[in-house]
């Protein structure tokens, strides 16, 4: 039995937990080593070493060059980053391509182009199927001779539903398109290696790989065009002012580097901890739907729809028990309007609103997962004796 003060936290591709091991490297740059890496001294010096090594590291986990890292204040900056250099670079070409089940970070600033740009963008959001899944003919015959730049998520957030990209990729640098992947929540759970595919810009963020808050990378591949995002000094050799957050950038890098060592354990206990979380919702309590496909799927992600329920009311049920989880992007959740996701892969309204993301880590136990699937079934079936939705099906 879980004891009451402990919290049961389902819910990592909001946030997860800073690694111990982050964490006390992270420390030294907080207290001892605080000089300015951008400095001529030696004690500045150091700090720039721990940089260096910082951005390898990331490399490593992404199979890119180190040249190839800038690091960004977050995921959101990076996919910003991106998308505007594209424009910038590419003055004559006025069309983005992209999916109607992005991630705010893209969602939202391609919605907002025809402002920010003069009403002189359009953009094309390609639709999903019931799966959460890409239709790769539609894809090709979206891109256009005046595409600036494709900006597809790798993994989505609210389903983990995995995009073909290597082959969407490719599909574009035949065209001579940029292409820029959010892979904020595929990386360090799925293998990446970017010297094998075709993708010019990709974007990560710190705190969904037990890294801290507050740092995030875009990859550019060396001699893709690039216009900086934010102008200033010249650090990350010009590609991004501000002086670095040090501290957090080495806290990154170690996170890359656990990253890579619990691969293996995502991949197979963790997912069978969600397999069995999964079969379990869905055996014991009636009108539950699983959303996404079965297969391609992060291994930690499972997003389930509890039919005649509001996903706010399950979350402040299983909250009483310290149970955390979401009802979809931690960017979205305090709307009351569903999913865009889930509406996009024509979810019905009874249960689109009732939807719960369980997303896992390998901090997660056996015995988190029988404690959630105990307390579960009464929580969907007490919430649904006052459901009029509910009483109407009956």
């Amino acid at each position: 039995m879980i004891r009451p003060e402990i919290v049961v936290y389902m819910d990592n591709n909001a946030t997860t937990k800073v690694a111990p091991e982050v964490l006390e490297v992270m420390m030294p740059y907080l207290q001892d080593y605080y000089g300015n890496p951008s400095s001529m001294h030696r004690f500045g010096g150091q700090v720039e070493a721990a940089v260096t090594e910082a951005r390898r590291k990331v490399a490593t986990l992404l199979g890119a060059d180190p040249e190839e890292i800038v690091f960004t204040s977050c995921g959101t900056e990076s996919d910003s980053t991106a998308i505007f250099s594209a424009l910038q670079s590419f003055p004559d070409k006025r069309h983005i391509v992209t999916t109607r089940v992005e991630h705010p970070a893209v969602k939202n600033l391609c919605e907002n182009l025809d402002t920010l740009t003069g009403h002189k963008h359009r953009v094309t959001r390609l639709m999903v199927d019931a799966d959460g899944t890409l239709d790769l003919q539609k894809y090709e015959e979206a891109l256009a001779d005046d595409t600036a730049i494709v900006s597809v998520m790798w993994a989505n957030n609210e389903t983990g539903v995995i995009f073909p990209i290597a082959e969407m990729a490719r599909m574009a640098r035949a065209r001579g398109i940029p292409f820029h992947t959010d892979a904020v929540q595929a990386v360090g759970k799925i293998p990446i290696n970017l010297k094998e595919l075709d993708v010019d810009f990709l974007s990560l963020s710190g705190h969904k790989l037990h890294g801290p808050k507050g740092v995030g990378v875009l990859y550019v591949r060396r001699g893709t065009p690039f216009v900086p995002f934010l102008v200033g000094g010249h650090q990350e050799k010009g590609r991004r002012g501000g002086t670095e957050n040090v501290a957090s950038i080495v806290g990154l890098g170690r996170a890359c580097e656990l990253a890579a060592a619990n691969m293996a354990e995502e991949n197979s206990r963790v997912k069978a901890l969600r397999d069995k979380l999964e079969q379990g919702l869905l055996s014991s309590i009636p009108h539950a739907i699983l959303n996404g496909h079965k297969i391609d799927r992060l291994p930690n992600t499972s997003n389930i729809s509890f039919e005649y329920v509001e996903g706010e009311a399950i979350l402040l049920h299983m909250d009483q028990y310290n149970i955390c989880a979401s009802s979809g992007s931690a960017c979205t959740s305090g709307s009351l309007e569903p999913s865009h996701v889930l509406r996009a892969m024509g979810v019905p309204f009874t249960a689109a609103h009732g939807s719960i993301r369980y997303s896992l880590s390998i901090y997660n136990t056996e015995e988190e997962i029988d404690f959630v699937l105990e307390k579960m079934p009464p929580i969907i079936a007490g919430l649904r004796q006052m459901s009029p939705f509910w009483k109407a099906d009956a």
